[in-house]
């Protein structure tokens, strides 16, 4: 990890604060850096490839011309990125979708932009979270031993 130093205005060190108390950081440092990840994910630096855990949300109106249909034959046809997904109804006509999603970033960022690019969708964002796969081996003691993979999270893309 590095070291690095900024000097900020009064006000916005005072507003850096407030945020640090309000989303209960344990200092500046993590904030800094959450909010650097952020900035600069808004400002199109992403991921290009490798693998990635994504949280697409989108709402949409059900009754938009074959949406429903469209929009399941699109989860089937990418199936295998598919953890899990929730479907709320917010009122008589709008949905709330969240898929999890789990694959190579390509991929993933594909399944949302067919499913954010339907006519009917009226709001969506797609949160990409890097991962990698780590194997590794539990020695049970009794000369068994169990290999896996885990997902780490990384500190960035």
């Amino acid at each position: 990890m590095q070291r690095v130093t900024i000097t900020l205005p009064d006000t916005l060190c005072a507003e850096l604060d407030a945020f640090v108390a309000a989303r209960r950081y344990d200092n500046r440092s993590e904030a800094v850096r959450d909010l650097l990840r952020s900035g600069l994910r808004d400002q199109g630096r992403g991921p290009e490839d490798g693998d990635a855990m994504g949280v697409l949300s989108y709402v949409y109106d059900h009754d938009t011309r074959d949406l429903a249909r469209r929009l399941m034959h699109h989860h089937h046809d990418h199936h295998a990125l598919t953890v899990t997904t929730t479907h709320v109804h917010l009122d008589h006509d709008t949905c709330l979708e969240t898929a999890i999603l789990r694959g190579q970033v390509a991929a993933i960022q594909a399944y949302a932009d067919g499913v954010l690019g339907q006519r009917g969708v009226m709001h969506g964002n797609l949160f990409l979270i890097p991962v990698e796969a780590r194997h590794h081996t539990h020695d049970h003691g009794d000369g068994q031993k169990t290999a896996h993979e885990h997902l780490h999270v990384k500190n960035s893309f």
